[in-house]
């Protein structure tokens, strides 16, 4: 039996008539120098969907992205075979993007259904070539925080275009306005609009969020359940169908 999608209202979410799977579970990972906790109001609409998740923590200052990636998702993975999970998605909040990209290019995972990534540096982000060597940022933002620029060492670019189901949610919208200007315009306090796509994606769509507020925003919210579920995002802006040929869409 699938469970009926249960909608919170203090999130004022659109009831959704199509239903999750009990055996559908999501993996959410957080930002850098976030926690689980930030992730937690998708988590509870998830579980009101009917979803399974895991919430992961993992120490995203403690590492390079080559060490955090395989950590954070096989624990993801983990948590959701435990639960005899048939169909695994993961949804992520920018750095957490990288990590899914990273893993997933060199990991082939047999249940993964659809990805979501919420201002994801998929192009990296000019603030980390203008910070790095400010005194204090790596302590702030680790070594994984290194690798999120666009110089050589960018761990974004040296990844290859996406082959699973990519739906990518992009805000426009700074209250960081020492930081925006050294960003292409729009953008959402971190990172570009534009830095945000990556060949390969099925959906975007860009909405009006600040990056360290977007994944409390009941209609960001509103729009990973929607992809999770029909593969696309809904209203207008959105950009669907933009799989590159020869992707094959699971389920």
């Amino acid at each position: 039996m699938c469970a009926p999608r249960v909608i919170l209202p203090f999130l004022f979410l659109t009831l959704l008539s199509a239903q999750a799977s009990a055996d559908d579970c999501v993996i959410l990972l957080h930002g850098l120098a976030r926690t689980s906790a930030s992730l937690n109001r998708i988590e509870t609409a998830l579980v009101s969907a009917g979803y399974l998740v895991a919430n992961i923590d993992y120490p995203s200052r403690s590492d390079v992205i080559e060490v955090l990636a395989p950590q954070a998702i096989e624990k993801g993975l983990a948590r959701c075979r435990e639960q005899s999970a048939e169909r695994i998605s993961v949804v992520t909040h920018s750095l957490g993007g990288i990590l899914a990209r990273f893993y997933l290019e060199n990991h082939e995972v047999s249940e993964l259904h659809r990805v979501v990534m919420l201002a994801p540096p998929n192009q990296g982000s000019k603030v980390v070539d203008v910070y790095r060597h400010v005194p204090g940022y790596q302590l702030l933002n680790g070594p994984a925080g290194l690798q999120l620029g666009t110089d050589t060492d960018s761990v974004p670019l040296a990844l290859g275009p996406v082959a699973f189901d990519l739906g990518v949610i992009a805000g426009n919208r700074t209250i960081n306005f020492i930081l925006s200007q050294f960003l292409d315009n729009p953008d959402d306090g971190k990172v570009s609009v534009a830095s945000t796509r990556v060949e390969g994606m099925c959906g975007f769509i860009e909405m009006p969020v600040t990056h360290a507020l977007m994944m409390r925003n009941r209609k960001v919210i509103d729009q990973v359940l929607h992809y999770l579920e029909y593969g696309e995002f809904s209203g207008e802006g959105a950009e669907n169908g933009l799989c590159r040929d020869g992707f094959v869409r699971v389920g």
